[in-house]
């Protein structure tokens, strides 16, 4: 099975079909941190709020190699009706990936819970891959958002399958080429990245002295938060050199 610039309109503006543009590279890209995240030793976890069948079904694919010869992958179904961010909290560790496949329009209400799973991602230290239709998403919404252009429910829910059936085969395209399964490391002396810039983390517990227990990718640690207002548990912000500097849930309900 092989995605074209074809299959999903890339090459010029406004292809037909309900592929996005970009949806090609898009693909690439969340394929080899997916098998990156592999390699390491991590687990996804799959979910979806209004398609459960979606869930389990890309959970599989992933478990069950149809191709002899392919590797079998930790995945994990999210119980359906579970409550999301609580579930993933209490399960994923840094390393992980989580996978969601739902939509953003008002006839998935699921979206919102997706919206928030996603954005709690770096403070988990797992990988986001959303998997969706409608209204796309803000930039920065998950690591890797993979969108098909269709309002049509039924539509999108057919084309959901060919887009992780891709997923799960680009995958282990990566596997295949050991040189890629390695971090990329950073050339320059200091980098965002690696450097003591801000970090995301979620608040667990808030003492009354200024102080706050929070997660972060690298672990639990505790903080002040005497800069911002008091937060509360759940809440992200964004911390440098040990003190909360900006809460990240302002303008938010």
């Amino acid at each position: 099975m092989t995605l074209t610039h074809a299959d999903t309109g890339a090459a010029g503006a406004g292809g037909d079909g309900p592929y996005e543009q970009g949806l090609t590279e898009d693909l690439a890209r969340a394929a080899l941190a997916l098998a990156r995240r592999f390699h390491a030793g991590g687990t996804m976890w799959c979910a979806s709020p209004s398609w459960t069948f979606h869930a389990h079904h890309v959970a599989v694919e992933f478990v069950h190699p149809v191709i002899m010869g392919k590797r079998a992958l930790p995945a994990v179904v999210v119980p359906p009706g579970a409550d999301l961010v609580a579930s993933l909290r209490a399960t994923v560790r840094p390393g992980d990936m989580v996978v969601v496949v739902a939509g953003t329009a008002p006839s998935d209400p699921g979206g919102a819970d997706v919206a928030e799973v996603m954005r709690r991602g770096p403070a988990w230290g797992v990988e986001t891959v959303w998997i969706g239709a409608g209204t796309r998403p803000p930039a920065g919404a998950a690591d890797h958002v993979l969108w098909l252009g269709t309002d049509d429910p039924l539509v999108a829910s057919e084309q959901f399958v060919r887009i992780y059936h891709l997923l799960w085969e680009l995958t282990h395209v990566c596997f295949e080429h050991s040189g890629l399964l390695q971090p990329d490391l950073c050339e320059e002396e200091v980098c965002i990245t690696c450097s003591d810039e801000g970090r995301t983390a979620e608040v667990v517990a808030v003492d009354q002295g200024g102080d706050a227990v929070v997660r972060t990718a690298e672990g639990r640690e505790r903080i002040d938060v005497s800069l911002i207002d008091p937060p509360r548990p759940g809440d992200l912000v964004l911390v440098h050199a040990g003190s909360a500097i900006a809460s990240l849930e302002e303008g938010r309900s």
